[in-house]
């Protein structure tokens, strides 16, 4: 038996399915039967045979169960999932399931047939220093980010014929106050339709629930769930409830409402939403067992005037989309400013260009004005000055705050955007990462916002905490501009400053952080601890703080004897939590060790970050949690389950790290095997490959014309170029190695990206690494390397098999294939890298140009000067004659090009090639120089020297 399990990147979507209430409804008949293995395998088969056929080829989901239960606002989780296979042979079940990226796992079980595995937490063994090294040299890759906030739990096993199995997952985590309300949600993403399809959550808040919301079904990835706009009407099926302090809330769609919500079992994402009671006191204090947990929330105060520096990323990456939603998202913003506030601008690329030189502005009608004219003409261009922005915008405001009289009790702070990573200037991170916190000075805080999926989401975030602020993490899609106000939302009204909570030294140990330098509207203070001195009868609390108007100090004595108050058993509907009893302790825990992964993060002092690791270790093994420092392993098979690392998964874990936005529009047709897409692939000499090598075919002259080029890391080169004609535009990005010992070369290039622009009949790009391809034709999808699939739009396919190559085509006579070369361990001189080759090139016009590209419509002669100069043509059957001599020569477009024979492997070596070489990068071979052929940023879409267009 084979078995592995995984926690990944983002998920994976299964492909589409018939819309047809009746086959709705027989499955639901033959789903909802007492799923008897033998009688399941006898069903008969209707005759809508395409879906039916599609679900017999992988075991069938009987049963999703999800069970929550949130108990002052510490939410437990349990889903279970039972899988069956009816077929004739054994076949391969996978579980997947997005958990918050905030959560912890807890356990994980699983049972297959009459076998059942646990879970067990255990420490992972510590790297040596070399390795770790070596890790943190390597930038993480863009599938490592954080999906909006979610990760995916994958685990995979192959079920014996006519058997099924049962997983078990559970996780926990700590509900965050936002914009005024608490928000759990349910990742429901079963991929395919279920029969018993269950989600029940109890919530438990002694404090009194108010609010509670059930709004419909988020996914974001998708564009609309068939709700007409502005339906705020709870899912289908939902039943809600609640008294004063308990709320049941249960979601039980039938096999027929789940396929009028998507047809392809990717429900989306169950939410609800609430607020708890509260008082202008110390807050709600709440003890059980000897812990504590103390939860400050303060309304009603009238908010702080803000001085903050807007810090907007302008490079060329930003290009379409991602501007256009962020300058929407600063005209709402910039409205949102209060009288009292006062703001400035900076925009940067290669330059950093502020908009109010030396100063902050107050917030005027004039000055709005003139402020949303200067983001409407941002435009972006150059690379990416990260060090020198913020540099920037940390002097401005650091001036502003040392010249003029301003109000002691206001809040200074930066918001800093950007798509990418450091590309211009100071590009390390650690020198811009202590050149921001000198600048900054624990003066004001920082706020980082990523765009997209390249950001270098462990900079942005260590440049938060480092310096008091949050990061959030945005995709690029159709809600991009409203997370963006969403979060401003977030610290756009801040009510206290310097935020101080006591406790009597004696009384208390072990308390998490209790100093805040803001407290912004709608969220939470939350601080956890032991009491030492469990025989008081009252723990001393004291809140100090300052608003707009004055200081604020705050006392209260709690009292401690409140065990029937807080002891949650005996409640109905919280019977048989695991862990529920204990939640207090276990919210401490869960406060406790998140503040020693920050702790790490921020520290530079190797033997610190060591502690600090064995002290999260020590509580995540106490408390059963799955951490960066842990790791889940199953009892009895020895099998193990990591979370995330930086480290590229392997080819084994086969569709890990994948990240899908939205799927409208795109068809991925079922049925995909890796074995049918590598037969199907047409393989083409015409090609550029390696370091990079490249090969030209001519058909009708029966021979191939070969060139190298040497350029430099960073270099963006020009392969296709018919954007006037055809639309396309093929650029493909250098990426730098060192070269093997004993050569001659300085360095090696490989490509490193491959984008393919169109403009005909509407505009489209994919961008294609060796990890992920991003298709954008007005709705964005990003799909693994790692996975077969086929997405097709109205006139673009693509088609994926699984590390190994991508086929693009375009209105059905243009062909790209672009190969996938991944080294498991690769020398120093080795890089993940791309070759790219044309399949078809009949729907390219005759003017097209480019490296690549200016051969498909022209033929070469080749020359036999040195052997008879009275007859320089050479004929087809005179090739291999000429083979052995040396200095033959090619006529090119009129120019005379010396070149010698060779041979070359292409396409991972599966094809040798005999070639005319010619030297010295293929000068006068290829028209003008190499300088000629770079592109200005890889959305570039110049067909002449000189000439600069984008997408």
């Amino acid at each position: 038996m084979i078995l592995w399990l995984c926690l990944c990147w983002g998920f994976s979507p299964s492909a589409g399915q018939p819309d047809s209430e009746l086959m709705a409804r027989y499955l639901e008949e033959q789903l909802l039967a007492d799923y008897s293995i033998v009688e399941q395998v006898a069903r008969r088969v209707p005759r809508q045979a395409k879906f039916l056929q599609r679900l017999e080829t992988r075991p069938r989901m009987s049963e999703f169960h999800v069970r929550s239960t949130i108990i002052s606002r510490y939410a437990f989780t349990t889903v279970s999932c039972t899988m069956v296979n009816s077929g004739s042979e054994a076949r391969e079940a996978v579980f997947e399931m997005q958990i918050p990226a905030a959560a912890f796992i807890s356990n994980f079980t699983m049972s297959i047939g009459n076998k059942t595995y646990y879970g067990e937490v255990t420490g992972k063994e510590k790297k040596n220093s070399t390795d770790d090294k070596e890790r943190h040299k390597k930038p993480p890759s863009p599938t490592e980010g954080r999906e909006n906030g979610y990760e995916t739990f994958r685990a995979s096993v192959f079920i014996p014929r006519k058997m099924q199995a049962r997983f078990t997952l559970h996780y926990e985590e700590l509900l965050q106050r936002r914009l005024g309300k608490y928000e759990y949600t349910v990742s429901i993403r079963p991929q395919q339709l279920v029969g018993r399809l269950r989600v029940e959550v109890n919530i438990l808040e002694n404090s009194g629930i108010v609010s509670l919301e059930v709004p419909p079904l988020r996914n974001s990835r998708q564009k609309g769930n068939g709700k007409a706009e502005g339906d705020v009407s709870p899912p289908p099926s939902t039943v809600i409830g609640h008294t004063k302090t308990l709320a049941k809330v249960t979601f039980n769609p039938s096999v027929v409402e789940q396929t009028r919500i998507a047809r392809n079992g990717i429900l989306g994402d169950f939410i609800i939403r609430y607020d708890v009671s509260r008082e202008l006191s110390v807050g709600d204090v709440q003890i059980l067992n000897g812990y504590f947990v103390h939860y400050f929330a303060p309304t009603d105060l009238p908010p702080l005037p803000k001085n903050v520096v807007f810090v907007l990323d302008s490079s060329a990456s930003m290009v379409g989309t991602k501007l256009k939603q962020t300058k929407e998202a600063l005209f709402t913003i910039l409205q949102d400013l209060r009288p009292e506030d006062h703001f400035n601008i900076i925009g940067f690329s290669n330059r950093i260009k502020v908009w109010q030189q030396d100063r902050l502005v107050p917030v005027t009608p004039n000055n709005i004005r003139d402020a949303k004219k200067y983001i409407h003409n941002m435009s972006p261009t150059g690379g990416t000055n990260i060090n020198g922005a913020l540099q920037t915008g940390a002097k401005l405001l650091n001036d502003y705050i040392a010249q003029n009289d301003i109000d002691a009790r206001s809040v200074s702070l930066i918001i800093f955007l950007t798509d990418g990573r450091p590309t211009v200037g100071e590009t390390q991170s650690s020198k811009i990462l202590s050149n921001t916190k000198e600048a900054i000075r624990d003066k004001f805080c920082l706020f980082t916002i990523g765009i997209g999926n390249d950001v270098d989401h462990k900079l942005l975030e260590r440049m938060a905490l480092e310096n008091c602020g949050m990061t959030r993490l945005f995709q690029e899609d159709e809600d991009a501009a409203s997370h963006l106000k969403g979060f401003y939302d977030e610290i756009g009204t801040p009510l206290l400053s310097d935020i101080r909570v006591d406790y009597p030294e004696d009384d208390v140990e072990q308390v998490t952080q209790n100093f805040f330098p803001n407290y912004f509207n709608g969220s939470e203070i939350i601080i956890a601890g032991k009491l030492i001195n469990r025989t008081s009868d009252k723990l001393h609390v004291e809140v100090t703080a300052s608003n707009s108007k004055k200081y604020i100090l705050l006392k209260t004595d709690v009292a401690i004897d409140l065990p029937s108050r807080n002891d949650i058993r005996g409640v109905p509907g919280l019977e048989d939590g695991k862990g529920d009893n204990n939640y207090i302790e276990r919210a401490w825990s869960y406060l406790t060790i998140k503040e020693l992964l920050n702790s790490r993060l921020k520290s530079d002092d190797i033997q610190e970050k060591d502690k600090l690791m064995e002290k999260a270790k020590s509580m995540a093994l106490a408390y059963n949690f799955v951490t960066p420092f842990t790791v889940l392993k199953m009892k009895e098979a020895g099998l193990h389950s990591e979370p995330p690392q930086e480290e590229f998964i392997s080819p084994s874990t086969d569709g890990i790290g994948e990240k899908v936005q939205s799927l409208q529009g795109h068809k991925a047709p079922p049925g995909i095997r890796r074995g049918q897409d590598k037969q199907r692939i047409k393989i083409s000499k015409t090609s550029a490959d390696g370091d990079p090598h490249f090969v030209i075919d001519f058909p009708s002259s029966k021979f191939s014309v070969c060139f190298n080029i040497d350029g430099e890391p960073g270099d963006i080169l020009r392969l296709v170029s018919d954007h006037k004609e055809s639309g396309v535009t093929v650029n493909g990005q250098l990426i730098g190695a060192p070269a093997p010992p004993n050569g001659h070369k300085k360095h090696r290039t490989y490509f490193s990206t491959i984008t393919i622009l169109s403009n005909k009949p509407e505009r489209s790009y994919l961008e294609i690494t060796p990890k992920r391809v991003i298709l954008d034709d007005g709705e964005r999808l990003v799909l693994s390397c790692g996975r077969s699939a086929v997405v097709r739009s109205r006139s673009l396919e693509v088609s994926i098999s699984a590390f190994s190559n991508i086929t693009v085509t375009i209105r059905d006579s243009i062909s790209f294939v672009i190969l996938i070369h991944h080294y498991k361990k690769p020398a120093p001189y080795q890089r993940n890298h791309l070759g790219f080759y044309i399949s078809n090139s009949k729907g390219l016009s005759s003017d097209s140009h480019g490296l690549l590209g200016q051969f498909l419509s022209h033929e070469v002669k080749l020359l036999q000067e040195s052997l008879n100069t009275s007859h320089p043509e050479v004929g087809q059957n005179q090739t291999e004659a000429l083979k052995a001599n040396p200095t033959n020569t090619l006529k090119v477009k009129g120019r005379l090009v010396p070149v010698v024979w060779k041979q070359r492997r292409i396409y991972n070596g599966q094809q040798e090639v005999e070639c005319w070489f010619a030297k010295n990068n293929a000068d006068k071979l290829i028209d003008g120089s190499y300088q000629d052929y770079l592109a200005s940023h890889p959305f570039d879409t110049g067909t002449s020297f000189g000439t600069i267009n984008s997408l």
